[in-house]
């Protein structure tokens, strides 16, 4: 909106309608609303609009309810072609009024009502959130910025020494991942991260410091955002209770915002995952079943935002899809159940992406803190007083040698052949021992619920709304 509209214009019209749409709402929100207001003050009965088929999720959907409170929607196409310039995009069209219209038609079917995300299943937008599920998903972190280094720039700075402060690089420097390497590139990334560090403090790590002050601080001076101009050599947003929820697991979960096939992969510290991550402070194999499960992945559709066509899938937000999902109250021999179907799931799926044939594992090794981002890696035995003391710390800084495992290809042709192995070609191919051990877990799911394993899409979304219902009341 900014760019086509200009900051003044923009600015004035979230401030005119601040009270009844939700700044990050697409423009067509705000054409929505202005008929909403004749609507109900009685200056037309009804009318019709096009907007983009966001308008069904996420803040867009707040104009809805306003509709809905003071009237109600008869008439929608929830998911239509429209040719625009010659590219085609995809729309919903909406047909609402004051109320006196009893009869409703969906994407050309009667149905008995119209919910505010263009449904006339389950009313799930009705879901709130439950209070013991809050604890465990977050956002990844938002770099806002160049920081970005190659594997050979990585490489290069984790062996470098010769810091001021006799520390190593590696306090500063973690590999990276985002929703692009997980499900299509296989790109090994880094990142300078200075999280909380003030600039003196962060300025001692030379290389480093010297690529974000090339890199990162140009445009971070032109920021119209006066924390980014003045403190350009941090994250924009570095997530600090994501951090500390994930830091001491062997592994967490992540799920990427948004993507075709939703899935869930595994990450272990000191990764840190992107801003197109949301991440579950979980390193359970239940829990993972769960989230990976028929059931959830229904949920997540329903609650979550579709981008373009049913195709492109859908963008997974915490709040909506994550927060008001309802886990059943599963006996020991559930779980025991749902965590052998998730091992054979992320076995065999790890072999088909992995194969032991083509990778190899190779250590890399630096120096470290001992404490840092890499302590887990540190070699027993191997710490030793830092060779500059720092007699503003309470103990000595210890500096260790890390040995970090990751796998490789064996060759150059492996590695050609390696880059088919995605999880988006595998789940757009879905061989049958995929959909078989899917099928298992899902059985799994069901009879932890104590459902039947072949519900349809409309009734698990019906029995996990008054699951959800049940359980914010309680």
């Amino acid at each position: 909106m900014r760019r086509e509209l200009g900051d003044a214009y923009v600015d004035r019209l979230r401030a005119l309608y601040a009270d009844r749409i939700p700044g990050q709402s697409d423009l067509c929100c705000y054409w929505f609303e202005k008929a909403r207001a004749h609507i109900a003050a009685g200056k037309c009965k009804r009318a019709g609009l096009l907007a983009t088929q966001g308008i069904r999720g996420g803040a867009n959907r707040e104009v809805l309810k306003r509709i809905k409170d003071t009237g109600g929607i008869f008439w929608a196409e929830s998911d239509r072609p429209w040719i625009l310039d010659g590219a085609t995009v995809h729309v919903s069209m909406i047909g609402f009024d004051d109320g006196t219209e009893k009869t409703s038609t969906l994407d050309g079917k009667p149905v008995p009502r119209i919910n505010v995300n263009l449904t006339a299943a389950a009313d799930t937008v009705q879901a709130v959130s439950i209070p013991r599920n809050r604890a465990f998903s977050f956002l990844g972190n938002c770099k806002g910025g160049a920081f970005d280094i190659t594997d050979a720039e990585a490489l290069d700075l984790l062996a470098a020494a010769g810091n001021p402060n006799g520390r190593p690089n590696s306090d500063v420097i973690r590999p990276v991942a985002n929703s692009e390497d997980l499900l299509k590139t296989r790109v090994p990334r880094w990142l300078i991260d200075s999280a909380d560090l003030p600039l003196a403090t962060f300025s001692l790590y030379e290389k480093p410091s010297s690529i974000a002050i090339e890199r990162v601080k140009p445009k971070r001076d032109q920021n119209r955002d006066r924390w980014l101009r003045e403190n350009w050599w941090r994250p924009q947003r570095m997530r600090p209770e994501m951090r500390n929820a994930v830091a001491t697991l062997s592994r967490f979960m992540v799920t990427p915002t948004t993507a075709k096939h939703r899935t869930f992969i595994w990450l272990s510290p000191p990764m840190l995952p992107d801003h197109q991550l949301i991440v579950f402070a979980r390193s359970d194999d239940y829990f993972f079943g769960i989230l990976h499960s028929r059931f959830h992945e229904v949920w997540a559709l329903a609650q979550g935002t579709q981008l373009r066509e049913k195709e492109s899938g859908f963008r997974y937000t915490p709040t909506t899809c994550f927060e008001t999902f309802p886990f059943p109250e599963a006996h020991p021999e559930h779980a025991a159940v749902i965590t052998v179907a998730v091992k054979e799931l992320h076995t065999l799926r790890e072999n088909w992406l992995n194969p032991p044939d083509w990778t190899r594992t190779e250590t890399l090794e630096f120096p470290g803190t001992v404490g840092g981002p890499w302590d887990r890696y540190i070699v027993s035995g191997s710490a030793h007083p830092l060779p500059i003391p720092d007699s503003r710390l309470p103990i000595p800084v210890l500096i260790g040698t890390v040995r970090y495992p990751r796998l490789v290809p064996r060759d150059a042709d492996c590695a050609a052949r390696l880059k088919d192995r995605t999880l988006t070609k595998l789940y757009n191919a879905r061989p049958a021992w995929l959909s078989d051990c899917h099928a298992r877990l899902d059985a799994a799911v069901a009879a932890a619920y104590g459902w039947p394993a072949d519900l349809t899409d409309d009734a698990i979304l019906e029995r996990l709304l008054a699951l959800n219902l049940e359980r914010a009341g309680g």
